[in-house]
């Protein structure tokens, strides 16, 4: 059942007063935080300026991969509700999460069966589940099907290259959220048109019977 969505890569005040004020906001904004090779990511005085923008229903997300002590202590009193973790093994997300005291997303990146076969081992120190492609900064898709029969009490997401415009139908019995970046994007800017329909769909698939 999707319950609501995830924006992500988002650098500048425009977009993020957008998303908060709009009347059916993302459930999480996400902010890449440690990766320069993205053309989303934000250094740090610019990422404090931005949040100071303070969120009203959403939750703020801190997108990291493979952080190190460095980072992790400079966003650490940052207003970020949840960290988003790439290529971290179990035992650093569960020092994460307990020095830090944040919910985790654990961010799994899927391009054939084999790469879901530790995902298990994350349980126990991961609130949310999500399944995206190999592509990191790029928008690349994956199967899908390939996380259809995960069965986890667990609240999963789902990204890799969906676009403003699919049919979101074909998710509502894979995932619990969906996350877009560059499917909200024009010649690689936010496009607030897009992001205002992406936003009215998730608000009409989630109050469908």
């Amino acid at each position: 059942m999707i319950k609501g969505c995830k924006i992500c890569g988002i650098s500048d005040p425009n977009t993020l007063n957008f998303l908060i004020n709009h009347p059916h906001p993302p459930t999480f904004i996400g902010f890449i935080c440690n990766y320069p090779k993205s053309s989303r990511y934000i250094e740090y005085e610019n990422l404090k300026k931005l949040l100071s923008i303070g969120p009203k229903e959403s939750f703020y997300v801190a997108v990291l991969v493979k952080p190190n002590i460095d980072i992790l202590e400079k966003i650490k009193n940052l207003p970020f509700d949840y960290y988003q973790l790439y290529d971290c093994t179990p035992e650093e997300i569960r020092q994460i999460k307990e020095k830090y005291q944040k919910k985790i997303i654990t961010a799994f990146t899927i391009k054939s069966e084999t790469d879901l076969d530790d995902y298990k081992l994350y349980f126990d120190h991961t609130d949310i589940y999500l399944f995206d492609s190999k592509g990191y900064e790029k928008s690349q898709s994956f199967n899908h099907d390939l996380i259809k029969n995960i069965k986890l009490n667990k609240e999963l997401m789902i990204a890799g290259n969906i676009q403003y415009n699919d049919e979101l139908k074909n998710f509502k019995n894979l995932a619990n959220f969906i996350d877009l970046s560059g499917g909200v994007e024009t010649s690689g800017l936010k496009d607030l048109s897009k992001l205002e329909f992406f936003l009215n769909k998730v608000n009409e698939i989630k109050n469908e019977a």
